[in-house]
């Protein structure tokens, strides 16, 4: 109404009543459509007040939102599960005797002596880190995939590993961790793993973990069998396959552990021997050419049979042999 009353009063002004007005009233209303309108001045304070409010709720919903990514995102309790039984099992206080071997690290650097006596062993030390890791997932490797794979097989993977472990000295050490494992399992992991199986096949749904129990089982008539027969020896690698799928722990993460508690085990050796410092000692377990030397070593024996598997350093097992014929020494073999 305001433009409408504000335009007749404009054309009456400008225009008259004359015979010309229809034509000077185009020309003024032309000249109103392209002038532009100015707006009234706007208050810049109101302005910043209202950007600040809006930063402010885009703060609060971008908040909500990664508050429902990250709860989306959550470890399954599966997950969990199966992560804290590596963390078990990757703890350097598992009682399972390793601390006393040294893997051949101490017969092997007593047959290899520098000159001068001064020189670093950490050359020396380096070479067999390799050569024990590929000794290690050669013989021992297919035989941790296999009782994981294969658990009612037990007994026959651990007569065959027995069968072709021709170092004395290897055998024993290899036997007295297995029993080491079954210690372990029966006085702290069974009570545990054994009800959560049972609940977990008597919840009434029918889809129990046929795989856990077939496993237990298995290692149960293995542990009755060992206290009975005199030709059944425990040895670690099957072992370890069997107990790790017992635990739900996966089969990749079962068989690089594997690798990775001999590095540890040899890593923990040098230390005790003198041939670095411990905070050395960190930095190779934690170095990038570990973790790719172990990780090639799963991904080369993932498919190897255990009728593949064998010695590839012979002179280890002349290390390893040797061990016990040392004038001095600081580990048990």
């Amino acid at each position: 109404m305001f433009w409408a009353k504000y335009t007749r009063e404009t054309y009456a002004t400008i225009c008259g009543d004359g015979a010309k007005a229809h034509a000077c009233r185009t020309f003024v209303l032309r000249i109103l459509l392209n002038t532009p309108m100015t707006s009234p001045p706007v208050d810049q304070q109101s302005l910043k007040d209202e950007i600040a409010d809006l930063e402010r709720r885009l703060r609060h919903a971008k908040a909500q939102l990664n508050d429902d990514s990250a709860a989306s995102s959550f470890s399954s309790p599966t997950q969990d599960a199966a992560l804290h039984a590596l963390l078990l099992l990757a703890d350097s206080a598992l009682p399972l005797g390793s601390f006393a071997f040294s893997s051949g690290l101490e017969s092997y650097l007593a047959h290899h002596k520098l000159s001068p006596p001064s020189a670093s062993q950490l050359p020396s030390f380096h070479t067999f880190l390799r050569l024990s890791l590929s000794t290690l997932a050669s013989t021992a490797l297919p035989y941790v995939l296999a009782g994981y794979r294969r658990p009612w097989e037990i007994e026959t993977l651990d007569n065959d590993l027995d069968a072709s472990t021709p170092c004395t000295v290897a055998r024993r050490a290899s036997v007295a961790q297995g029993r080491a494992l079954l210690a372990v399992w029966d006085r702290s992991f069974k009570s545990q793993y054994s009800s959560k199986m049972a609940s977990t096949s008597g919840d009434g749904d029918g889809d129990g973990d046929g795989d856990g129990e077939t496993a237990i089982t298995a290692l149960a008539a293995f542990s009755a069998a060992l206290r009975t027969s005199e030709h059944l020896n425990a040895h670690l690698a099957p072992l370890w396959g069997l107990v790790t799928r017992i635990l739900s722990v996966p089969l990749h993460d079962a068989a690089y552990l594997f690798l990775f508690s001999h590095a540890r085990t040899v890593i923990s050796a040098a230390v005790r021997a003198s041939v670095m410092g411990p905070y050395q000692a960190q930095a190779v377990l934690a170095s990038a050419e570990l973790q790719d030397r172990i990780r090639g070593l799963v991904d080369e024996g993932w498919r190897t049979s255990v009728e593949d598997a064998g010695q590839t350093v012979p002179v280890m097992d002349l290390w390893v042999g040797r061990h016990e014929k040392l004038y001095s020494r600081i580990f048990n073999s």
